[in-house]
């Protein structure tokens, strides 16, 4: 076949706009069209001026600072330095910032400064999906992952470990001084790199080895204090806990699912148990309105989640951790209480009476047993209990909550639903991880490391709103087409086009 002719000399006909080079359902058209739709209140909620200073050198707009950043973050790009780049070569970044080229200094000040009080953008797409009618909350899923911190896991010493460091540092302080000492002559202006380097490791361990001593912690990180070691899907990792509630979309016209995060949150703690309820109430604060039934894997199951949600009237789906004990002849569960003599029948019909309360766990626990003379002559001796005083049952504060969980989850309509669990946080984790490659946190410190997982979560709420607006816009295209074609007395060709793509025919 003929080749199309190349030539890197190639000239415009005519000099094009950028805005021409920029397609109309573009993502950084809609990431534009988000920034401008920000009031002025808003703006004043994240401390950010628009008006600027009329004294000194003209300052970037925030709403290019801003635009640069959520482009960014849509497109895995969170460096400020890969950002000044794209500012100077990438087409997207150059609309956004009407081809002004802010430097890194510059992005990164904005970001600083303003970052911790982005959280208002997060909640503005999350209510702005409410407002286009796309979320089903009758439905939400929790869920959390551990994302790698910006420090090694080799930098994490307890005090042992710690202690040791500081005298191979103090020594290796003693030997660099010594070899730069240099008789009568001045000090040299400035220290030996290495000699620097050494001082600013011994200052690192003195303030590693004082929070050990304040917080009562047993290890610390030495590059970023906060972070802990966690397990992760590649080992053992010092990270956090990235915690995420995330409800269904429902675009229209669209066969693909598409979601949207309404709640976030970065954790020290490597377990999920304590972020259950607290998640819970995070996306009802940011939505307006509690979800008539949530999801969440076993790792949030405790007695203390599930009388919470109770309370809380909010109807939860999770299994249990040791959930193949619950199928046991003599699980607890086969033990019938009476009220009126405050006793435990087992399944044989033996008696189990009142002993004592015991604390455990701190949980106040009612024990009960049975004779052991008898539980030694029945059948079940060695597969109920091994004691040869008798079976003890203990009964905690939330058995009666862990029981009502357990019907529950015994039911079709339950096991129904929590098979939808993973069609939500875990396409949004992959989603997060692999597209927008977030994989590690550029940022320490714990406050940090939480204002850029709210940028995340908003840069994939934004996401799918682009969707949303993505094919808003291509249904505008076709109307204005069908109405132009209908001025110019094409109305057969345009019906019959419109019902090609699934549009209503023009009724002119």
């Amino acid at each position: 076949m003929p080749m199309r002719p190349l030539s890197r000399e190639q000239t415009w006909l005519l000099p094009p706009t950028l805005d021409e080079l920029i397609p109309n359902d573009h993502p950084a058209r809609f990431v534009a069209a988000f920034v401008d739709s920000i009031d002025s209140n808003m703006w004043l909620e994240m401390g950010i001026e628009l008006d600027g200073d009329p004294l000194g050198a003209p300052a970037y707009h925030p709403r290019g600072l801003l635009s640069v950043w959520l482009y960014g973050f849509m497109t895995g790009t969170r460096s400020s330095r890969k950002l000044e780049a794209a500012c100077r070569d990438q087409i997207p970044y150059l609309w956004l910032t009407g081809w002004q080229h802010p430097d890194h200094n510059t992005l990164l000040r904005f970001y600083r400064e303003h970052r911790n009080s982005m959280r208002r953008l997060f909640k503005h797409t999350v209510s702005t999906a409410i407002n286009m009618g796309l979320v089903d909350l009758a439905l939400q899923a929790i869920d959390g992952t551990k994302i790698e911190a910006s420090a090694s896991r080799h930098r994490t010493y307890n005090r042992v470990e710690l202690q040791r460091l500081l005298e191979k540092t103090e020594a290796a302080i003693k030997d660099l001084e010594e070899q730069n000492e240099v008789g009568n002559d001045p000090p040299p202006a400035y220290l030996p790199k290495e000699l620097a380097q050494t001082q600013r490791l011994r200052a690192e361990v003195k303030s590693a080895m004082k929070k050990l001593a304040t917080e009562g912690e047993e290890q610390v990180n030495l590059s970023d204090g906060d972070a802990k070691l966690m397990k992760g899907s590649n080992g053992i990792i010092a990270g956090y806990n990235m915690q995420a509630v995330v409800s269904p979309v429902t675009i229209e016209d669209d066969d693909t699912s598409s979601l949207l995060i309404t709640g976030v949150d970065v954790v020290q703690n490597a377990g999920d148990t304590e972020q259950l309820l607290p998640m819970l109430e995070q996306a009802e604060e940011v939505t307006g309105q509690r979800s008539e039934v949530s999801l969440a894997d076993a790792g949030y199951h405790s007695g203390k989640n599930l009388e919470g949600c109770e309370q809380r009237n909010q109807k939860v789906i999770m299994p249990e951790c040791y959930e193949q004990g619950l199928h046991k002849p003599y699980h607890k569960d086969c033990f019938k209480y009476d009220v009126d003599s405050d006793s435990y029948w087992c399944p044989e019909g033996q008696k189990l009476r009142f002993v004592r309360s015991k604390l455990t766990r701190r949980l106040w626990k009612r024990q009960y047993r049975a004779s052991g003379s008898i539980c030694q002559v029945c059948r079940a001796f060695g597969t109920c209990t091994q004691n040869k005083k008798g079976r003890i049952v203990e009964i905690g504060p939330y058995d009666t909550a862990l029981r009502r969980h357990r019907e529950l989850m015994a039911t079709k309509e339950a096991q129904e639903m929590f098979s939808l669990r993973k069609q939500l946080p875990e396409p949004v984790f992959g989603i997060i991880k692999e597209q927008m490659r977030f994989r590690r946190f550029l940022t320490r410190g714990w406050a940090n490391v939480k204002a850029e997982a709210t940028m995340i979560a908003t840069a994939f709420n934004l996401r799918t709103l682009h969707k949303a607006w993505k094919r808003q816009t291509t249904q505008d295209l076709f109307s204005c087409l069908s109405e132009a074609l209908c001025q110019a007395k094409h109305c057969v060709w345009t019906n019959n086009y419109l019902s090609q793509i699934k549009l209503s025919p023009c009724q002119t």
